[in-house]
């Protein structure tokens, strides 16, 4: 009987500049990059390198992403709303976050 194996890999990687071994031609294009973040205020410049075996289409690739930034968006909604609610605690009961304050 044979025994089938699947196999797959899957690199995937998010850069937010050039790396120590980058040529001079990726340094150019990061630091362009960076000047352009500047320009638009605010905004963030990532690179990201995925690489699966076997293909998966673009399209495939593309979906997984967006699905990826809606958790991203969720979950730091989640942080602003939390960041919020104590910061009305810390103005509201300020004796309850004063430093060394025994339990």
């Amino acid at each position: 009987m044979k025994v089938y194996r699947p196999e797959w890999r899957c690199i995937f990687s998010v850069n937010e500049g050039a790396e120590e071994s980058a040529s001079w031609k990726e340094r150019i294009a990061w630091w362009l990059r960076a000047f352009a973040d500047r320009l638009d205020g605010g905004s963030r410049t990532l690179k990201v390198d995925c690489h699966v075996t076997p293909h998966v289409s673009r399209q495939e690739v593309d979906t997984c992403l967006s699905k990826g930034f809606e958790v991203t968006q969720s979950l730091l909604t989640q942080l602003a709303h939390q960041a919020a609610c104590e910061d009305v605690m810390r103005d509201a009961k300020a004796e309850l976050f004063e430093e060394g304050r025994g339990r």
